[in-house]
């Protein structure tokens, strides 16, 4: 897959998020395709995506916007800087709008996402919403946990400094 190929991937990826058509969202990964959402947790196979697009994330939010600008892509690998913005349908939240920015990373295969994770501030959606700062702070502290546990990151940790230059 070349960028312009994985643009077009984004831009339908895009399209039916932003619709709510967990379907088509869905369609954009490979049968046994991983979304690992730094809310919602890891989905896995089509149906948990699709879910999560239109069970989980639209229930609580409207108004959804979400924007991938500067995709590349090596073929294998793809990257894309993002911008989204929701209201929150939250009975504690309802009516706050969000505005967020975030990294995304995809994994590829035949032409589809294998493995999509993201690097996205969750504190700042917090803030907007109004969440209080000890609910943040617990929140922060296993997002923490996480990243620690992740197995890249214990084999980073583990590598002498400089090694994989």
């Amino acid at each position: 897959m070349n960028t312009r190929e994985f643009s077009a991937l984004l831009q339908r990826l895009m399209a039916a998020a932003q619709a709510g058509d967990g379907r088509a969202f869905s369609e954009c990964f490979t049968p046994d395709g991983i979304y690992h959402d730094y809310i919602y947790g890891d989905h896995a196979g089509r149906a948990q995506i699709e879910h999560m697009i239109s069970g989980l994330f639209h229930r609580d939010a409207q108004d959804y916007r979400w924007e991938m600008f500067d995709p590349v892509c090596d073929g294998n690998v793809g990257y894309a800087w993002s911008l989204s913005a929701f209201t929150s349908k939250l009975p504690e939240f309802a009516g706050r709008p969000v505005l967020i920015d975030g990294m995304s990373r995809f994994e590829l295969k035949d032409g589809l996402i294998h493995d999509y994770s993201e690097s996205v501030n969750g504190g700042v959606a917090m803030a907007q919403l109004g969440v209080a700062a000890p609910r943040i702070e617990k929140v922060l502290q296993r997002w923490s946990q996480q990243l620690h546990e992740r197995p890249a990151s214990r084999a980073f940790l583990a590598r002498a400094k400089g090694s994989k230059i």
